[in-house]
Order: C-alpha cells, then sequence, then structure tokens
C-alpha cells in the first residue's frame, strides 16, 4: 500500500531544496520518513516454541504521523468512555471564511488560540441565555486544519451534551432539536472572532480593514449535525476526529512518475468520492500546512468537562442525569493492542501456540 512516508522518502529531500520549511515541518518530516525503520532502533522477539525470530522497529509517535495515531486514539477514547453522560450528544462545527487564511499563516499559534476561545464564548455566553438554555454547559473541542483535498481550511468540531447545570446546580435538558439556532451561533460566532482580532495587539498593523468589512458582511458556516442515538455512538464519532491526520495512508492510491494520486469525498457534490492527482511537490507542500505549532493543544474541554474540579463535576452531573457511576477501567498495552489490530499482537504469526519474547535490541545506526 503507497503511503505517506514512501512520498517523503522518494520526493522529501527535492521539496526541502527548494522550500524554506520551519522547525516543526522539518520534525514532522524526518519523523514520518524514520518511522518503523532501523533508523529509529527497535528489538527482537523470538518465539521458544518454534524459534521465530521478529524483528520491531520503533515509532516516531509523532502526532501528524498516519501510522501513530491508532494507539493514542484508543487509549485516549477510553479514557473519554468514563466522562459520558446518559444524555443527548450534539456535533457542531465552526468554520471561518478564507478571506482570514493569511493571517493563520502569518500567525497560526495566535490565530488558533483565538479561534478556541471565540468558539469556546459564543457556545457558554448563549447557552447561559435564559432564551436558549439558561444554563452552563459542557463540551469537547477539536481543531482541524484540513478539507478533504488536504487544502487549508481551518474549523472547530464541538461535541456537545444536550443541556447544562442552572444556577441553582439543577440539570435542565436541551430540546431536542439543538436549543441555539445556528444562525444565532453563526452571527456570534462571526461577532466574536471579530472583534478579537481588533483586539489582540498581535494583529495590530496586520488586519486589512477591507477584508474585515467583507467578514462582517458575510454568512459564516456554522452547521449543526443531528443528535447522537446513545453514549457509545459519541465515543465512536469521537475517534474520527479527535487523533485524524490531514490524510491517512489508506486514501493514498498511487505514487508514480512524480504525481501522488488519492481518493476524497467532495461534499458540495453531495459527499461523493472523487480521485485527484496532485504532484508530489504540491501534496508534500499541502500536507506540510497543517503542522501545528509545537506544543499546541488541538482537543480542548470547556464549561462542566473542563478539568478544574472535573472529577467532582462530573460525579454530580452523573447523579442528576441518571448516568450511572462506575470506577475508570483502564486497559492495558496489549488490550489496546487488541482492540486496534484485532488479534493478539504477542502470539507467534508463525506457530500460532506461544506468545513471543523479547530477545534484544537493536540500537539505531552509530551517528543517527
Amino acid at each position: 500500500m503507497p503511503e505517506i512516508q514512501e512520498i517523503f522518502e522518494k520526493y522529501g529531500a527535492e521539496y526541502c531544496c527548494s522550500h524554506v520549511l520551519s522547525p516543526e515541518q522539518g520534525k514532522v518530516m524526518r519523523a514520518i520518513t524514520n518511522c518503523r525503520t532501523a533508523r529509529l532502533g527497535g528489538h527482537i522477539d523470538v518465539c521458544p516454541a518454534c524459534g521465530y525470530a521478529k524483528p520491531s522497529y520503533n515509532s516516531c509517535r509523532n502526532r501528524h504521523c498516519p501510522k501513530c495515531q491508532s494507539f493514542v486514539k484508543e487509549r485516549w477514547i477510553e479514557n473519554q468512555k468514563h466522562d459520558l453522560l446518559n444524555v443527548a450528544y450534539f456535533h457542531i462545527v465552526f468554520t471561518v471564511p478564507a478571506e482570514l487564511h493569511p493571517l493563520f499563516f502569518q500567525c497560526d499559534r495566535a490565530m488558533y488560540n483565538l479561534l478556541f476561545r471565540a468558539v469556546s464564548e459564543t457556545l457558554s455566553q448563549l447557552a447561559a441565555d435564559q432564551k436558549y438554555l439558561g444554563a452552563k454547559i459542557g463540551f469537547t473541542s477539536v481543531l482541524h486544519t484540513w478539507g478533504q483535498n488536504i487544502s487549508f481550511h481551518p474549523h472547530i468540531h464541538c461535541i456537545v451534551p444536550a443541556g447544562g447545570l442552572t444556577r441553582v446546580l439543577q440539570w435542565r435538558s436541551s430540546r431536542k432539536k439543538f436549543f441555539i439556532p445556528v444562525k444565532v451561533l453563526s452571527r456570534k460566532f462571526r461577532g466574536k472572532l471579530l472583534a478579537l482580532l481588533r483586539q489582540t495587539p498581535e494583529f495590530a498593523g496586520k488586519l486589512d480593514q477591507a477584508i474585515i468589512n467583507s467578514c462582517y458582511h458575510k454568512e459564516w458556516v456554522v452547521y449543526c449535525k443531528p443528535p447522537f442515538k446513545d453514549a457509545a455512538c459519541v465515543v465512536e464519532y469521537l475517534g474520527r476526529y479527535t487523533h485524524r491526520v490531514a490524510i491517512s495512508n489508506s486514501r493514498i492510491l498511487s505514487i508514480s512518475d512524480g504525481k501522488v494520486t488519492f481518493k476524497w469525498r467532495d461534499y458540495k457534490d453531495g459527499g461523493r468520492w472523487k480521485i485527484m492527482s496532485l504532484t508530489a511537490g504540491e501534496f508534500i507542500r499541502r500536507f506540510l500546512l497543517h503542522v501545528l505549532p509545537k506544543g499546541f493543544m488541538k482537543i480542548r474541554h470547556y464549561g462542566i468537562l473542563g478539568n478544574r474540579d472535573k472529577v467532582k463535576r462530573l460525579k454530580f452531573c452523573k447523579l442528576l442525569t441518571g448516568t450511572r457511576i462506575t470506577e475508570k477501567l483502564v486497559l492495558s498495552a496489549n488490550d489496546l493492542l487488541f482492540k486496534v489490530c484485532g488479534h493478539d499482537p504477542c502470539l507467534c504469526p508463525a506457530c500460532g501456540q506461544c506468545k513471543i519474547k523479547f530477545h534484544m535490541n537493536l540500537p539505531p545506526p552509530v551517528g543517527f
């Protein structure tokens, strides 16, 4: 199967000679290129029954690597299961107009932080309004920066429980359809983000007034999907968004003649699958657009799901919503690997009777 790693191995050096990369982009390219190869070292496992020897090379563990997210995703999902309430959940997506994209390229960290802040204040303030819910809500927000064709498209996904805590500490459920009209959300979000841009000193002298005026008079795209059936659906749905990278290896169809061909879903055409071919250089350029600043948190929790006093607050909310309170289950690494792979990774693939055991380390090459 063609992989992003193969694209970087074949065309990465040529791309680096003609483009200036940020330190984070260079680190991502090196990590993906070296992932699960002898260059990162590893170890050899041997089956005590049949003598089968299996070399295993270390993963890069970079959050932009498509091969290193499955295990992290499953661990994160298992942790979130314990925090789910016995209520409906909504999925809301906030997007920004293309006119603001140049600001993201200039000040990515600051713009992403403002985007999170605008989304959180929009949801929290409108939900607190008696006209809509009159309660303090909680939600999980996830930043994505790409569209299906891996072009730059920053947006935030929010998973919101259908209700919240009132001032007298009672649980107030929302309407079956989302409790805040989408147009109200869109216009509040638009006003919030543009006001924050004007107030932030970092953007002084960088704001084009004509562009800002254009954004004020444009309808911003905010949409809310139908509520989930149950908590299990919420967890599986979250897993699809939290640890996703710009494009998975499974979508890449071929790498040949200096071009990368991949499939993508065109949501403007009824969600139909289509085929796109890009030069290797253009594919790498688009992929690197989505490298996040060092240490940037792309998953954040707000309101009653925020980290401060989360354990006590969630326990209280579970009592109010009739959610079963259980001990947090911590799965072992082998159990998670079994869930990801569908089989016991420690079982010898040759004889299938005995578990392979560690034999020796494989250090990375000297000087690497």
